[in-house]
């Protein structure tokens, strides 16, 4: 379908979700809403229908503004990939006239936006700021900029009807050529004026109407000196299709000892029509399974709702998102995504954010919880701010990261490239070098042999297969990546990945949870636990120590008493004063109380026990007696010490590298089971640490927080940024993980060494078919089996080689990531 062309019928039942008509006695998918039904032409629109029906339910006239029927208008064009519904037929033909005025502010969520730009997907480097050809492979530019966009590819329905046009006509010239090989003498029924003729007439509309962008490709690439497997099947269809015209219009040109008794030499319209229609399959093949790799970042973009619901003051309404603006007050309903990033103000909840982060348990949110744009609210309600919108949401910097990841290039490519780059031209030496050797040497009559041999070499070695093996694999895997909470930045990153023999990790946020914890409250006087906890607390909530935190969050879960500090004073460096209920308290380590009068004797040796465990001690005493002492810890992930293991059984070396101090970091480590440990480094430190391990040999990944690492997260072979809700830092690292724990990075190890045994897969497959093909087609196996390819099975087994590489890339979506 062009891009004006008009689909209006006089009446018609559509598809509401792509606008294609169906016949609602076909056996069609079919689905029931407010008491009416509506057809698809497909399983997947019926789907998209049951989740969201009413927006496909009507459209807006973009002439006159009316509400439109998407279901039973006769009246629809397409204009930039978007669908357009008209109230009337003078509105259809007004728009068709002039549809740009008519377009602006109109978004829409089936166009590109505005501006988009449009790249390759074998050749990244060429963008062009409209739809077009790649000048080098000759593929159909593709928009940079995702889209919900999930109707036809405008390509791929052209050449669906280009293939159901040209293949009856195709069959019938390979049935009129074939019928004498197989006991039909059509030529003697015919006569073979009319036998020959009859095959011009049908191959014709195949190889100059219907081939028409194969040859506009072909000819590109000549004159953009980007020889491609467009070259070649222009070449090698046009040759054919060029002798059997001549042979046809004017025989007398060739010797008597090529024509039959007839006059008329061999022909090969059908090869030439067969071969175009052939590759027209194998395109449709190959567009239809590259449609399904965008299927990541369509599931990704579907995850932000459509409209959010404002709160001002006691009114609440549902508004479009993009009219968000930061600040706003949203409702969350049980059930419903959340709009934006921001802020719980009110309310509780629990959010599923497996979506973005792999993890299948909700998390609970409540105010002061930062909740993420695109998660799914579970049965409770919240009032959020919102802090990014836009463009600026964590969901949008994924999809926008997914995308470029895409396109990206991974260094397996650049063998492919190389190869690619001379391959072409040698096939054209090749296919010269058969026929020659054909025509001198062939049995009679050689120069038939020879035209078959060398057209069988042109198509079968298009290199098609070898271009898609890695830009495939990579579209795929970032997608599957982007579901499991792993961003992957560019190929590079990933490829890399998978080589690493050694993880740098930082400890604070990556191996501990990087939030202090109380772990120990131990009552020395005759207070209880509980009592120790409610004092401490007192003086802990007027202070601004890291630690007061950890205390109140515990003081908070145990439900004790809340009491209020008098007379509060902080002691920088050493602990706090006050009073409570009339009492003298004192909170701080040994050395404060000491120099306060307070005697901490008696209690080293607990104390030291509890500090060779990594936790950080404070003493309270009251009314000048040590009451109880309370240990506060950066408590260990949970699956940190199992995941350190399997990656130390794996071969990988684990080295610590943190600021923390030495006994803390021995501690942490002992508790893991990590040999390697490098205590009190600076940023720099650390990436002085990473230089020096590759200097010796090592391929080294580094995984950091990604804001304070990001030096050594440069530095590294590959950078794994730790991320965590809205502070994801992908700018930081080649892989950013949106769950912030070492599950990730096992995960994201699985994808990278599944991404780069596919690629080798694809290559291989790609290198070995036109080692095996290219010799067969020119005729190696003649002298000993009298075999010669058909031009006609070389073209199928061309297009299969395609449509295998692209199967083959797709198992990756399937991939489970250990």
């Amino acid at each position: 379908m062009s891009a004006q062309e008009t689909l209006a019928e006089a009446a018609v039942i559509r598809d509401p979700v792509c606008g294609m008509t169906v016949d609602p006695n076909a056996g069609k998918p079919s689905h029931e809403h407010d008491g009416r039904v509506f057809h698809f032409c497909a399983q997947r629109c019926c789907d998209r229908f049951a989740d969201e029906p009413e927006s496909f339910i009507t459209d807006t006239c973009p002439v006159c503004g009316s509400d439109v029927d998407r279901a039973s208008t006769p009246f629809m064009s397409k204009h930039l990939g978007q669908r357009l519904y008209f109230a009337t037929e003078t509105c259809q033909t007004t728009f068709d006239a002039d549809p740009e005025p008519y377009m602006q502010n109109r978004p829409g969520v089936d166009a590109p936006p505005a501006g988009t730009l449009y790249t390759c997907p074998m050749d990244p480097e060429i963008i062009r700021d409209h739809p077009d050809d790649c000048p080098i492979c000759g593929m159909a530019l593709e928009p940079m900029t995702p889209s919900l966009d999930d109707g036809p590819n405008p390509e791929l329905v052209d050449f669906r009807r280009r293939l159901w046009i040209g293949a009856p006509l195709a069959l019938g010239v390979f049935v009129l050529e074939m019928g004498s090989h197989i006991g039909v003498p059509f030529a003697t029924w015919l006569g073979p004026d009319v036998h020959i003729w009859l095959q011009f007439l049908l191959a014709s509309p195949v190889v100059l109407w219907l081939a028409a962008p194969l040859f506009k490709r072909g000819w590109s690439s000549i004159t953009n000196r980007s020889p491609n497997m467009w070259t070649l099947i222009a070449i090698g269809t046009g040759a054919a299709y060029a002798f059997s015209l001549v042979a046809t219009l004017v025989p007398d040109v060739f010797p008597p000892a090529l024509r039959s008794e007839h006059g008329y030499p061999p022909v090969y319209f059908e090869a030439a029509a067969v071969i175009i229609i052939l590759v027209l399959l194998g395109q449709v093949m190959e567009l239809s399974a590259r449609d399904r790799t965008g299927d990541a970042i369509r599931a990704l973009l579907r995850l932000a709702p459509k409209t959010a619901r404002r709160v001002v003051g006691d009114r609440e309404t549902d508004v479009p998102l993009d009219t968000v603006v930061r600040g706003d007050l949203l409702r969350v309903r049980p059930g419903e995504a959340v709009p934006v990033d921001g802020r719980v103000e009110q309310g509780r909840s629990n959010v599923d954010e497996s979506m973005l982060t792999g993890e299948p348990i909700p998390v609970e949110k409540s105010s002061g919880d930062t909740v993420t744009g695109g998660t799914l609210n579970g049965s409770g309600s919240f009032i959020m701010r919102a802090e990014h919108v836009g463009g600026e949401t964590v969901l949008s910097r994924i999809v926008d990261l997914v995308s470029k990841a895409q396109r990206s290039r991974a260094p397996l490519q650049s063998l492919a490239d190389r190869v690619a780059g001379i391959f072409v031209p040698t096939v054209v030496l090749v296919a010269a070098a058969a026929f020659l050797a054909w025509l001198a040497l062939g049995p009679a009559p050689s120069l038939s042999f020879a035209v078959v041999a060398a057209v069988s070499v042109l198509i079968i070695a298009c290199p098609c297969a070898l271009g898609l093996a890695t830009p495939m694999s990579i579209m795929v895997s970032t997608g599957r990546g982007a579901g499991a909470g792993v961003l992957i930045r560019d190929a590079e990153a990933l490829e890399r990945l998978a080589s690493v023999d050694t993880l740098v990790v930082d400890k604070t946020g990556t191996l501990t949870s990087g939030r202090p914890e109380v772990t120990d409250i131990r009552a020395l006087d005759e207070i209880d636990g509980d009592r120790l906890l409610a004092l401490t607390a007192a003086l802990e909530r007027a202070s601004e120590h890291p630690l007061a935190n950890a205390i109140l969050r515990k003081a908070a879960e145990a439900g004790v008493e809340q009491l209020e500090a008098e007379a509060f004073e902080a002691v920088v460096g050493k602990g706090l004063r006050g009073s409570v209920e009339g009492r003298r308290l004192l909170l701080g380590t040994e050395t404060f109380l000491n120099e306060e009068g307070v005697s901490t004797t008696g209690h080293e040796a607990g104390v030291e026990a509890l500090r060779r465990e990594g936790k950080t001690v404070v003493f309270l005493s009251v009314d000048n007696r040590i009451a109880g002492i309370i240990a506060v810890s950066d408590t260990i992930r949970p699956e940190a010490r199992a995941i350190v293991a399997a990656l130390s059984r794996d071969g990988t070396q684990v080295v610590m590298a943190t600021g923390d101090n030495a006994e803390t970091a021995r501690s942490v480590a002992a508790a893991l089971g990590i040999e390697a440990i490098h205590a009190g480094l600076t940023p720099q430190d650390k990436a002085d640490l990473v230089v020096s391990l590759q200097s010796a040999g090592n391929r080294v990944a580094m995984a950091g927080d990604g804001v304070n690492d990001a030096p050594v997260l440069a530095a590294a072979d590959v950078g794994i940024a730790m991320g965590g809700g809205a502070d994801v830092a992908v700018e930081s690292a080649g892989i950013t993980l949106l769950k912030g724990d070492l599950r990730g990075i096992a995960r994201a190890r699985s994808l990278a060494r599944a991404t780069v045994s596919n690629i080798r897969q694809n290559l291989f497959f790609a290198f070995v078919y036109n080692a095996v093909g290219v010799p067969i087609a020119a005729g190696v196996l003649y002298p000993l089996l009298g075999v010669l390819l058909s031009p006609m099975i070389a073209a199928a087994a061309m297009s299969l080689s395609s449509v295998s590489v692209i199967a083959n890339a797709l198992r990756l979506r399937h991939q489970r990531l250990e």
